[in-house]
């Protein structure tokens, strides 16, 4: 069932060495384009790096080698504005792609076109990971992968056969993440705390990386400083403003 396919993801980080054909990277790509995109505007692009030298530029500019170095796929997802003025100039017109709204628009794009790559991938067997680690070096990722002005590498993602079988990891309980017609925060006082011990025991009874940690102060730990201040300035170069 195609539910089950869905609560059974886990990251692989550790691929046997085995490539993935062109044809089947193509399947996928198609099976992506088909995911949900607001007002038709399809506002995703993807690299697909098959040269080894700029794979190995991105493994060490996102700080992600192993994936990079070792995906049987190695896919780079874009939020792309660009073939849009491409479009609009065809009737001498131009675009003005400037405002939030419209990065907004192209994130969800790009969101909901990769989980589809995803979950067809792992319906034929594979095993998947995101890497935001290309927004670590946001700038110089796209200068390898010469973006033009209105494109953005957003994440990259990983496919192979894995080496490797991880547990699930536990998710928030659909009480915390569901609310009824109102918002309601009173029961994140009961909710996160047994969450927390669900974790604690995760952690502690898995077969490596094993660790004392609770959910919520690693987002404590993680949240406390802004990440990535760096992007701004370049969705700006690209003509995003924020308007």
């Amino acid at each position: 069932m195609v539910i089950d396919l869905l609560t059974s993801h886990s990251s692989v980080r550790r691929y046997k060495d085995e490539p993935i054909t062109r044809e089947t990277v193509t399947e996928l790509i198609r099976a992506g384009q088909h995911a949900a995109s607001s007002h038709f505007v399809q506002a995703c692009s993807v690299l697909y790096v098959t040269d080894t030298e700029k794979r190995g530029q991105l493994a060490e500019l996102s700080k992600n080698r192993r994936q990079f170095y070792t995906g049987g796929a190695v896919l780079v997802f874009c939020m792309d504005y660009n073939r849009l003025s491409h479009a609009a100039r065809l009737h001498g017109r131009e675009i003005d792609y400037s405002v939030a709204e419209n990065v907004l628009v192209g994130a969800i794009d790009v969101g909901l076109f990769a989980q589809n790559v995803a979950i067809a991938a792992e319906s034929k067997g594979y095993g998947i990971c995101y890497i935001g680690g290309v927004r670590n070096a946001i700038e110089e990722i796209a200068e390898v992968l010469e973006l033009p002005k209105g494109v953005v590498p957003l994440f990259g993602m990983s496919i192979g056969v894995p080496n490797e079988a991880n547990g699930v990891k536990p998710r928030l309980p659909v009480e915390a993440v569901l609310h009824e017609n109102t918002y309601n925060e009173e029961k994140y006082d009961e909710l996160l705390p047994a969450y927390d011990e669900i974790m604690m025991a995760y952690y502690a009874g898995r077969d490596s990386n094993q660790r004392e940690a609770t959910w919520t102060a690693e987002m404590a730990d993680f949240l406390e400083k802004p990440h990535r201040l760096h992007i701004k300035g370049f969705l700006e170069k690209q003509g995003f403003l924020f308007n």
